[in-house]
C-alpha cells in the first residue's frame, strides 16, 4: 500500500504551485475525517485525496486531467482502487461514482476549496472564522470563487446522502482541525 509520505513525495514532484498542495492537504482533511467517520482505511483514502490532483499542472484541461495522469500512478505502484477514484472525480471521465470512497472524494473536492475562499475573504484569513451559515451565503454568490462548481457541492452531498449543511459543517470541522497543516 502506497503511504501519505510516498504521495506527498508523487504530489510534490508534479505540482510547483503551493496553492495547489494546500488543495490537495484541505481535500485530504476532509476525506481523511470522512474515513475515520466510516471506520474505512484512513491512509488509503488520505493517499486519494492528495493525489487527486497532482496531474493538474500538466494536464489543466480537460479530457486530459486526470486522464493522463492515471498511467503515471499505475507506474508508481498506485492501487486501482485509488486510481478508478481518483479518474471518477471528474465528471467528463466517463468512470462512474460507486465506492465510498470515490463519492467522498467527490464530495469534499469542490466543497474545501470553497470553503478555504471563504476563509480567505475573513479578517483573519483563517478557517476558524467559518460557518455554515457564511458557506451557504457565499454559495449564493455567482461571483464569488466563480470557478467553484456550487452543483459539484450540492451533488456531492446528495450522492453521499448527506444533509448539505451536515457534510459542510463536517468538512468546515475538518478543515478546522488541521488549519496548520492546511494553511488556513
Amino acid at each position: 500500500m502506497t503511504t501519505r509520505d510516498e504521495a506527498l513525495r508523487i504530489l510534490g514532484e508534479h505540482t510547483k504551485s503551493a496553492s495547489l498542495r494546500r488543495h490537495a492537504l484541505q481535500v485530504e482533511a476532509c476525506v481523511a475525517a470522512y474515513a475515520r467517520k466510516f471506520g474505512e482505511d484512513e491512509q488509503a483514502w488520505s493517499v486519494t485525496a492528495i493525489l487527486h490532483d497532482f496531474d493538474y499542472e500538466m494536464h489543466p484541461e480537460a479530457p486530459d486531467h486526470p486522464m493522463k495522469g492515471e498511467p503515471i500512478l499505475a507506474a508508481r505502484g498506485i492501487p486501482p482502487e485509488i486510481r478508478r477514484a481518483i479518474l471518477s472525480h471528474a465528471n467528463y471521465s466517463g468512470v462512474s461514482r460507486d465506492s465510498l470512497l470515490e463519492k467522498t472524494l467527490f464530495a469534499c473536492d469542490e466543497l474545501s476549496g470553497f470553503i478555504s475562499a471563504c476563509a480567505l475573504v475573513k479578517p483573519s484569513r483563517k478557517v476558524a472564522e467559518v460557518d455554515v451559515k457564511a458557506v451557504r451565503k457565499k454559495m449564493k454568490d455567482k461571483a464569488f470563487a466563480r470557478s467553484v462548481s456550487r452543483d459539484d457541492i450540492v451533488n456531492g452531498a446528495a450522492e453521499m446522502a448527506l444533509d448539505l449543511d451536515e457534510h459542510i459543517a463536517f468538512c468546515i470541522a475538518a478543515m478546522q482541525d488541521n488549519a496548520g497543516a492546511i494553511g488556513l
